[in-house]
């Protein structure tokens, strides 16, 4: 049986992942592991109950790799989660916003700090491979004059300074998590606005694509999410993701499936899940 209350993720302690995980499941305890596919192989083993997993960031688009997995993996989407990215200006304890030359960071994180990071004249810009690692570095460097950008979640974990908060440029940048376990969910419409996530592989046709979609169109299903990709990059065949709002028991939502299947060679459902309030405010 699945350890209970135990959720992966891919990254390390005090990672954005990791704030994701503590607050959508704050009564579970995380775990981390290097690739995204190492914390969803934790669950198929029964490591973990469940997984968080990014699939999209508002200012840095879709997350490829998770789209190569998806098609492999036997796991099932059973929620989702808009984390929003506060970048914090992290310090060892002491140091001041002067005394700061050097920021290290994720590439990403330094990208979507570019103009308050400009505002610091002369700071050398250094990249890592995680916003908790550079924090991480800094609080073992104990330097006054190095500062990492990373959550405030990493400033508790390794006993950094906040210099300032929400360092990043906009405060629009969210990252939408889904939690993935072993057993799928059947969520009721009384509970909140239901999604389904599937994938599916359009058949070789003229106009496939269209004829596909268009059961979403005639059937009034509101879509939330298209996107098409080439499984390992080489196969002539797209493979398409897709989100939209309904469950598969209502009939204007089994319409809609049926006509995808018309036009489908394959088609797998990922999972039936309610939607995060954040999505639709």
């Amino acid at each position: 049986m699945a350890k209970k209350n135990i959720i992966a993720y891919q990254g390390v302690a005090g990672a954005h992942s990791d704030m994701a995980c503590r607050q959508a499941y704050p009564y579970m305890d995380t775990i981390a592991f290097h690739s995204f596919s190492e914390a969803m192989q934790a669950v198929e083993n029964d490591e973990a109950e469940l997984c968080m997993i990014p699939i999209e960031n508002t200012r840095a688009g879709r997350v490829a790799e998770i789209h190569n997995l998806l098609p492999m993996t036997k796991l099932c989407i059973v929620g989702e989660y808009f984390q929003r990215i506060e970048h914090c200006l992290l310090a060892p304890k002491g140091a001041k916003i002067a005394d700061v030359t050097e920021v290290y960071s994720h590439p990403q994180a330094l990208m979507q700090c570019e103009e308050n990071l400009k505002k610091l004249e002369g700071v050398k810009q250094f990249d890592y491979a995680n916003t908790a690692l550079a924090a991480e570095f800094v609080a073992k460097e104990d330097d006054k004059s190095k500062a990492a950008l990373a959550s405030k979640l990493a400033a508790e974990l390794y006993g950094l300074e906040v210099l300032q908060e929400n360092f990043e440029d906009h405060d629009d940048n969210t990252t939408i998590f889904v939690a993935m376990s072993k057993e799928p969910l059947d969520p009721s419409l009384k509970d909140g606005r239901v999604i389904t996530s599937l994938l599916f592989t359009a058949r070789n046709i003229p106009a496939a694509l269209y004829k596909s979609l268009g059961g979403f169109a005639t059937n009034h299903v509101n879509m939330l999410k298209v996107e098409s990709y080439i499984p390992g990059g080489t196969s002539k065949t797209a493979q398409f993701f897709i989100s939209f709002e309904g469950h598969p028991e209502e009939r204007n939502v089994q319409l809609a499936i049926e006509e995808l299947g018309f036009f489908c060679q394959k088609v797998k459902v990922l999972g039936v899940y309610l939607a995060d309030e954040k999505r639709f405010m």
